[in-house]
């Protein structure tokens, strides 16, 4: 194995301040499966809501299949711009309370996957990581009008027990995360996996409740508070044109109906851990409960949600309506700009995955 300590290059203005350490990590990769493009729209949230700076880049060149994963880039008339190079990069972020955090998040690696785990490795022991968290989605045979379902994997109990709504026994495609969360525990490092469930028929569009869902088990495992409104905001919307089109078709509807019944009939066995109870279940004490509380009042999210609600109250016409499109198909916000072969999501300057 090629050195792994040549394969990222450190921003030393953040890496060298000497206040990274003890933080936790989250990460997701882009590329493999990502049912919903949940972990695209967890990424874009992030670096649009969260003040970060940039703690090490991966030298991509070695990493990606570039004729595999073609860039995008755009042509204007007569001349090309905007190239777009996928980019795999760690940085640190601040939630809606100012707690610092780290983020890995890019393109999953098409080659040296144990080389890039070992220098993952190196980091999370330089600045001694104390948890490692990530996500990634699959598509499954739920409904949608029923709670986002999740299976939880890792070395500590008190952050899996009771939260998988399956636990499959099963041979299963490994990706990069899958190896990353092996090579951590075998170095002793604590780590839990989220893989987040999304409706089958919905798995090739943006499934914005679904990122909602894999922001809500990061932050309960993590102790961090990030942010969803957006996110919710633009569920809500989905769901309204999903509802519309299931309700025109008896064919799509006879189809959710079945999923739903064998869904409840799977859940009524099944006991799970709401994320308010601790790992040794008692509930969160009331001081937990009231900070979580005051961590969304502190947040921007809640303006704009108060705004949302109560748009008299701060000068809105409340009489305005937003539109929407009834010409959408049963996937409606069909990805443009977030994973593979979707376009791109660079042309604001956002650091991520091309």
């Amino acid at each position: 194995m090629l050195d792994p300590l040549t394969l990222f290059n450190l921003n030393p203005e953040v890496a060298d301040s000497g206040d990274l350490s003890g933080l936790k990590l989250i990460a997701g990769f882009t590329g493999f499966a990502e049912a919903g493009h949940v972990v695209s729209q967890i990424r874009d949230e992030l670096f649009d809501a969260l003040d970060h700076d940039l703690v090490a880049t991966f030298d991509v060149d070695q990493l990606i299949d570039y004729r595999n994963r073609r860039p995008q880039i755009s042509f204007i008339e007569d001349h090309l711009s905007d190239y777009e190079p996928p980019r795999l990069e760690l940085h640190r972020m601040y939630d809606g309370l100012g707690e610092p955090f780290l983020f890995l998040t890019g393109f999953e690696p098409d080659l040296q996957w144990e080389r890039f785990t070992a220098a993952v490795l190196h980091l999370v022991k330089s600045f001694d990581v104390s948890l490692v968290c990530w996500v990634h989605s699959i598509p499954m045979p739920v409904p949608h009008t029923r709670p986002i379902g999740v299976t939880t994997h890792g070395n500590r109990p008190d952050l899996v027990e009771g939260i998988s709504s399956w636990t499959p026994i099963a041979q299963v495609q490994a990706a990069v995360g899958h190896v990353l969360e092996l090579r951590l525990v075998e170095a002793g490092v604590d780590v839990v996996g989220h893989v987040v469930h999304v409706p089958h028929y919905l798995a090739e569009a943006e499934f914005p409740p679904a990122a909602v869902a894999g922001l809500e088990y990061l932050g309960a495992a993590a102790s961090l508070v990030l942010p969803t409104d957006r996110l919710r905001e633009a569920g809500r919307d989905v769901d309204r044109q999903i509802t519309e089109q299931v309700e025109a078709s008896a064919e799509v509807k006879g189809v959710v109906a079945t999923l739903e019944k064998r869904y409840d009939q799977y859940t009524e066995s099944t006991v799970r851990r709401s994320l308010l109870v601790k790992g040794n279940d008692e509930l969160a004490d009331a001081e937990e409960i009231g900070a979580a509380v005051e961590a969304y009042l502190a947040s921007p999210q809640a303006e704009e949600e108060s705004e949302a609600l109560w748009p008299e109250t701060h000068g809105a016409d409340s009489s305005s309506e937003p539109s929407e499109d009834a010409d959408q198909e049963i996937a409606p916000h069909a990805s443009e700009g977030t994973a593979e072969g979707h376009g791109s999501e660079h042309g604001n300057g956002r650091p991520g995955a091309a």
